[in-house]
């Protein structure tokens, strides 16, 4: 009876036994997910800076801070985390990853890690300590950087000769730009490789183009005081203008003498670089951010969409000494006429009367709009440094599209606006001018009717060789178009214009409260050309 009863023992154990075998077995079968499926989440949300969704995978509630702070104090831009195979055990499980952070000035940093994980009720879950994040991290400790940057690259003129030194003229230091100590504004613009106090770029070019002549520091990763990894810099780029500078000392002589400020900007018509950019007052760069109406440099624009639509510059036209449209009065320079004229010569003697009835009964507003922005009008402007756009609102009524018609209404205009008009008309088709070959730009080249260009070439050396510039002493091969810009209200006085091109330059001049063009700004022009 007794060995009964212990076989009755033995077997009882082994279906205690085997019951236990079978509860882990159901325990297990029902756990929720997979290792792999979890640390998968968990990279995910890492990656993506989501904490919320990386404290949902954890095993009990934690503060995360620490991936925020490596964020920041690294200054990542962008996180990737690759898993490898899940390693099991009994109820626990460890995912190697490998991470890649893209550090915002200073390149890429890769490491390895390993997530944690263990089942917590019936599903598994990261079992987080700060190793999760770095293997060498511990509580309390912060990621940083330290960087040795490389010396600064240099700005240079079109024959690679420094423009950045402080050797150049006032209108080349106005483009240029100069080195300035970071602020604390600056670190939070450029990242934590940057550190208040050193050298940055302060306007101009300097400022445009920062991170390529900065270049990129060696960048030492640091956990607490430990260096964890270093990235090597680079050197920063130079910077090559177009900026010629036989050219910008021909148009700083040009103005040296003027006693009213003025300005000429010149451009290369094949390409739309800047060869020149000159003022002679320092206060402000009128040449690209001066806000002008164009007057009567405005007609070669005017005529560039008449000739468009099919008038010859033969045709006879009239030029009387007032002229109504929608109910303005309109006169000529000093209350000039000519009568019966060929169309060509009332351009060289920049006659309103003539081109304003013509303008709207021609084209109309939309047809002159559609000019202007041939030329560079409404178009976005990425020339390297800040340049005002030039604006030509649409004419709202025959008035004020007779006054846009010769430059005046709400027209916007700068030097390089109508240095650009030139060049466009130069070479047959409007480029987006750049101080920098190469730059991205948003506005597109813009072809011109190609038969435009004969008559319009031959209407512009009408008005130097018989025309408003022809006392001007402009030289043989010049092309171009004078401007009187009334300004004011009532009008407070006139600034001057010259506008035109010769060969590979096309230029614009300037001379606030100058008077008339043909007088003034001609004559400087005409001190440009020689000069080269």
């Amino acid at each position: 009876m007794a060995r009964g009863r212990t076989i009755a023992i033995i077997s009882g154990a082994s279906v205690l036994a085997l019951a236990a075998a079978g509860g882990g077995a159901y325990y297990l079968l029902h756990t929720r997910g997979t290792p792999a499926e979890t640390a998968q989440r968990f990279a995910a949300a890492w990656q993506a800076g989501q904490l919320d969704k990386m404290t949902a995978e954890l095993t009990a509630p934690a503060s995360l801070v620490a991936y925020e702070q490596q964020r920041k104090g690294l200054d990542v831009e962008q996180t990737k985390v690759t898993l490898g195979a899940p390693v099991e055990g009994d109820g626990s499980a460890a995912v190697p990853y490998t991470a890649t952070l893209k550090l915002r000035n200073a390149g890429e940093w890769t490491y390895q890690g390993t997530i944690n994980l263990k089942v917590h009720e019936r599903a598994w879950k990261v079992d987080w300590t700060p190793a999760t994040l770095h293997p060498e991290l511990t509580p309390g400790a912060a990621f940083s950087v330290k960087s040795a940057w490389p010396a600064r690259a240099a700005v240079t003129d079109a024959n690679g000769d420094r423009i950045d030194d402080g050797g150049a003229g006032g209108s080349i230091q106005q483009l240029v730009g100069f080195l300035d100590k970071a602020t604390k504004e600056d670190v939070a613009k450029y990242g934590p490789s940057y550190k208040v106090g050193q050298a940055i770029g302060r306007g101009g070019l300097q400022a445009t183009f920062q991170t390529r002549l900065a270049g990129i520091p060696a960048t030492q990763i640091m956990l607490g005081g430990k260096v964890l990894h270093t990235i090597k810099g680079q050197k920063g780029k130079p910077l090559e203008t177009t900026l010629d500078p036989r050219i910008q000392a021909a148009a700083v002589e040009a103005v040296r003498e003027v006693d009213k400020p003025a300005s000429i900007v010149a451009i290369k018509p094949s390409t739309g670089g800047i060869l020149a950019v000159v003022n002679n007052r320092g206060d402000m760069n009128r040449a690209l951010d001066g806000q002008y109406a164009p007057g009567s440099t405005f007609k070669a624009v005017t005529a560039l969409g008449l000739l468009a639509e099919g008038v010859k510059p033969a045709d006879r036209v009239s030029c009387p000494k007032y002229a109504y449209v929608g109910g303005l009065k309109i006169r000529n320079s000093e209350h000039a006429e000519y009568g019966s004229l060929s169309f060509s010569d009332s351009f060289a003697y920049s006659c309103n009367t003539t081109i304003a009835p013509m303008a709207q009964k021609q084209l109309g507003a939309d047809k002159l709009q559609q000019a202007a922005e041939l030329v560079g009008f409404n178009q976005p402007l990425q020339i390297g440094v800040p340049a005002r756009q030039p604006s030509f609102p649409k004419a709202t009524s025959d008035s004020e599209l007779a006054a846009a018609s010769f430059g005046q209404a709400r027209l916007i205009a700068t030097p390089l606006t109508m240095a650009s008009v030139g060049a466009a008309i130069a070479d047959g088709t409007w480029r987006p001018p750049t101080l920098v070959e190469g730059r991205k730009q948003k506005a597109e080249p813009r072809p011109l009717p190609d038969q435009v260009l004969k008559p319009l070439h031959q209407m512009m050396s009408a008005v130097v060789t018989k025309g408003t510039a022809k006392a001007a002493g402009l030289p043989a091969g010049t092309y171009g178009k004078t401007g009187t810009a009334e300004y004011g209200n009532p009008v407070a006085g006139q600034h001057a214009w010259f506008m035109g091109f010769k060969g590979e330059v096309a230029f614009a001049v300037i001379v606030e409260g100058g008077g008339g063009g043909g007088k003034v700004a001609a004559p400087i022009a005409a001190r440009f050309l020689n000069g080269l």
